[in-house]
């Protein structure tokens, strides 16, 4: 008799267990879909975010720079002023954001882009194949060319026999590549003037509305001055593929044009209306 109730205590327990079992793997189960499902849902709410929301939830517009008078630069107080810096300051506002400014490795500016490390590179950038293929671009709104800098005794002489500094992943690398001239790749065109003033290279190749700033009389390298044109080219500004910011921007730039507020930072910078492409 003992031994049959023992029996049936031990069954008992076996099938209790068992219903514990099944129990917690039910519960699990349903946890993990759960789970699932929520990050599905995330992702899917993700994807479906447009550039203009994500940057209206965190109520920033990122905009990737580099020191480059006179689009984007830093004035006295160490505020980023410019062409470029006051036209992306009135889009964020415009948007109902604040600007951040970043600067960012040239070179790299595909990659931070699509990490989302910044919203936009807007900073004198040429619309080359490249950069066109990686970003969805806004309207060229400058034309701008590639120069020669080079020390005033060095002007007359012939650029194959001269070595040069230029921006890494510029369009002064690309046109020093493009010529077949000898040169070294720096982290920025204001470096690259550097180099030249400091003799460790014979010129620089950089943008035209660059060096209008920068060289000659009356400016910070006044024993430098232009020399050849290598190639013209145009401005745009660069985002994410399938940003609806494009569009925005480029409903921007009409308006700006149309009530002469390009006109009058181009005036503020000395930037010629020649330059300034009308849309």
């Amino acid at each position: 008799m003992k031994k049959g109730i023992a029996i049936l205590l031990t069954m008992a327990m076996v099938f209790t267990l068992a219903g514990c079992s099944s129990s917690s793997s039910t519960e699990s189960s349903e946890a993990s879909t759960e789970t699932a499902d929520t990050s599905e849902e995330e992702g899917e709410k993700e994807e479906e975010q447009t550039d203009s929301e994500y940057v209206k939830e965190k109520g920033s517009l990122v905009v990737g720079i580099t020191d480059f008078e006179p689009m984007d630069y830093k004035d006295d107080d160490g505020n980023w002023i410019g062409f470029d810096a006051d036209m992306a300051t009135k889009f964020a506002e415009k948007l109902g954001v604040d600007v951040e400014f970043v600067e960012i490795d040239w070179d790299n500016k595909i990659l931070e882009i699509n990490n989302k490390s910044i919203d936009c590179v807007w900073n004198g950038m040429t619309l080359t194949d490249e950069v066109t293929s990686a970003m969805d671009c806004s309207n060229a709104y400058s034309r701008n060319s590639q120069v020669v800098v080079v020390p005033k005794d060095k002007k007359d002489a012939d650029i194959t026999t001269l070595s040069f500094a230029v921006e890494a992943g510029s369009a002064g690398e690309t046109a020093a590549d493009d010529n077949g001239l000898d040169y070294t790749s720096v982290e920025s065109q204001a470096n690259a003037l550097m180099e030249v003033a400091a003799g460790t290279s014979d010129g620089a190749i950089i943008d035209l509305l660059m060096a209008d700033a920068m060289v000659g009389e009356g400016t910070s390298y006044e024993d430098l001055t232009q020399g050849e044109v290598l190639v013209d080219e145009e401005y745009g500004v660069g985002f994410r593929k399938g940003s609806d910011l494009v569009e925005q921007l480029n409903d921007f730039f009409v308006t700006s044009y149309t009530d002469g507020t390009m006109d009058e930072l181009g005036e503020k910078y000395g930037i010629e209306d020649s330059s300034i492409i009308a849309q």
